[in-house]
């Protein structure tokens, strides 16, 4: 089969590989119908994240069919069309328990598709622990819009809860790229009573403007102006920062207010310093790490349902055989791209 391989820092490279089998009783192979290139990709490339196996398929958005299941799956079979999640998770440890699925103790818990095991930019994937990590997507939802379900939309949902988002509050988030758009979404489910979205490049500011009239929109350069403008308590009540920058890590605490909440989603390349003496007195209340994406059924729900759209995210699709391509177009940000879903034949 075809597949996107990890072959060495900053090269990945399309290759063919054997077609994965069920190693484990609570194993699934899925045939990928789609998948797409997402952000935390080009940090595997670029050596962002140590734990990254060189040799593994990258990709860890998708969606596909279900081909075979181990003799322990019970919540999917053979036929049924699932999405895939970011994270896997045995579902029994403590952190599991307790809702914390980043933190699985698992051997597999945690990022591994994509990351320590092979992922799905290929045509097929196995998907350790299916139990937890496949959600089946309604008949009436298409593959396009539930391609996010697993990874960005997961990450946005999460963002938004832990917030603890209240109806009488301005929230600031930080970064309209896609995963700053899912958190968008997820945060408008919230009812508050204003969001501001920051975002420095012109075209993602458009973007926002043209499907999301009521929010307002700023530059960096603005956003504390504008914060404080909007705001009634000298700042955010909450801020939600996804740009992965360091300008925009200390524009977070600098644009919230006292006693707020700064929830951090984004992943930075080289440590962030909290300049403390500087935030004395603010009593902010920091959030960070990755998503713990136990939601995808209800993410899939409010899909069902029509509250959640994500279709608009998606400006580009090419073949799996092109997707060198379409890996350039991202990475680069040329043709005002967004997304990219990748269609298997």
């Amino acid at each position: 089969m075809l597949a996107y391989s990890y072959k060495q820092h900053g090269v990945f490279e399309l290759t063919e590989k054997q077609k994965p089998e069920i190693l484990n009783s609570e194993d699934a192979i899925v045939r990928v119908t789609m998948s797409s290139i997402c952000t935390s990709d080009l940090h595997i490339k670029h050596g962002s994240v140590p734990k990254a196996v060189l040799g593994i398929t990258v990709g860890h958005e998708m969606v596909g069919i279900v081909e075979e299941v181990g003799a322990d799956v019970k919540n999917v079979k053979a036929g049924d069309r699932v999405t895939v999640n970011v994270e896997t998770f045995c579902g029994k440890c403590f952190f599991c328990k307790h809702g914390f699925v980043n933190n699985c103790t698992d051997k597999n818990g945690g990022w591994a598709l994509g990351c320590r095991i092979d992922g799905g930019q290929a045509e097929y994937v196995r998907v350790p622990l299916a139990n937890q990590g496949l959600n089946k997507i309604p008949d009436t939802v298409t593959d396009e819009e539930a391609l996010f379900t697993g990874d960005i939309l997961a990450t946005g949902f999460w963002a938004a809860r832990i917030s603890e988002i209240k109806e009488d509050d301005t929230v600031l988030i930080i970064g309209a790229g896609p995963t700053g758009i899912c958190t968008l979404l997820c945060a408008m489910l919230k009812i508050p009573k204003k969001i501001i979205v920051c975002e420095k490049d012109e075209t993602r500011r458009n973007f926002v403007k043209k499907y999301y009239p009521n929010v307002i929109v700023t530059e960096p350069e603005n956003c504390l102006e504008t914060v404080n403008k909007e705001s009634e308590h000298g700042g955010a009540d909450v801020v939600i920062e996804v740009a992965g920058t360091e300008e925009t890590f200390q524009l977070a605490w600098q644009a919230a207010r006292p006693n707020a909440t700064v929830t951090i989603v984004a992943l930075y390349d080289k440590p962030m310093t909290l300049p403390l003496p500087e935030m004395y007195g603010k009593n902010l209340t920091f959030k960070t790490g990755g998503v713990d994406g136990c939601d995808c059924e209800e993410i899939l729900t409010l899909i069902e349902q029509g509250k959640i759209d994500t279709t608009p995210l998606i400006t580009h699709k090419f073949p799996l055989k092109d997707i060198e391509k379409a890996y350039e177009i991202f990475e680069k940000r040329q043709e005002n791209v967004i997304k990219i879903a990748i269609v298997n034949s």
